[in-house]
């Protein structure tokens, strides 16, 4: 009797387990989208401050998983670019995971055709829209 009990009460307890494993890994997945202007760039760190449109600033940093569109790459952004940028929050601050230039233009660089021009932003933006 006492097996059984101790057995039901570890299926139990790693159900539980599982089902908050589940739902805890889709919320530190999720992006944040963020539009606004390069302020500094710390190429040793590879990191950049935004101001963003609210005018919050905020710092990212890059890694080599970072995709960037109509930007020549990390070398290319600078004081004053206008910036798209979805990143995702880390245990060490915003990772960025792409950066491209804002309003699908100027940028030059890696324009890959793909005509994914997201304009500047509007009433239709998501939640996690800064």
């Amino acid at each position: 009797m006492i097996r059984k009990s101790a057995a039901l009460l570890a299926t139990a307890m790693l159900a539980g387990a599982l089902t908050v494993g589940l739902f805890a890994a889709p919320a530190q997945a999720a992006l944040r989208h963020i539009d606004g202007t390069v302020v500094s760039k710390n190429s040793d760190n590879r990191t950049f401050k935004l101001t963003t449109q609210n005018g919050n600033t905020v710092r990212i940093k890059v890694n080599s998983a970072t995709k960037f569109e109509r930007i020549a790459g990390f070398g290319a952004l600078h004081k004053g670019m206008r910036i798209e940028v979805d990143a995702q929050t880390t245990s060490s601050g915003l990772l960025a995971k792409q950066v491209e230039t804002r309003g699908g233009g100027g940028g030059g660089g890696n324009d890959d055709g793909g005509g994914d021009d997201h304009g500047g932003g509007g009433a239709d933006d998501g939640p996690n829209h800064t």
